[in-house]
């Protein structure tokens, strides 16, 4: 049975809520990533924060990135995977909630992080099409 954990990109950083999006666009920069899951002072999940976050939330709102904290960004529940579910289970995760970028859990901390390019390397192609009709559906 392949997991989460096997697909997963190992080792994703996270962002403490009380950082600004000015900071937090710098370290997806050097990070080279386009989304950082959004940690509390115990270092629990509170959200995911992504570039479009912070381009259509906040600076397009007309809100000033050095004010604005990775915190006020978290919006709903964060959606998130454990180490050792199945691809089906994760497949399933993203679908449900259309979401393309999965933070993956292994005894209550950040392990790492599953995106589309984590999928399209370990899936087949009908299991990335089925996944992508699902997420990019409309409604």
């Amino acid at each position: 049975m392949t997991t989460a954990k096997d697909i997963m990109h190992p080792g994703a950083d996270w962002i403490p809520s009380h950082e600004t999006l000015d900071r937090a666009a710098q370290l997806m920069r050097d990070l080279d990533v386009g989304a950082l899951p959004i940690a509390d002072t115990q270092e629990r999940l509170t959200g995911i924060l992504t570039d479009r976050d912070i381009v259509v939330g906040c600076v397009a709102e007309g809100h000033d990135p050095a004010k604005v904290t990775a915190a006020e960004m978290a919006h709903g529940t964060p959606r998130w995977i454990d180490a050792g579910a199945d691809v089906d289970a994760v497949l399933h995760e993203m679908q449900e909630h259309q979401i393309r970028r999965l933070p993956v859990i292994e005894n209550k901390r950040l392990v790492g992080m599953i995106s589309e390019a984590d999928l399209a390397q370990h899936l087949s192609e009908p299991q990335i099409a089925a996944w992508a009709e699902r997420v990019y559906a409309s409604g």
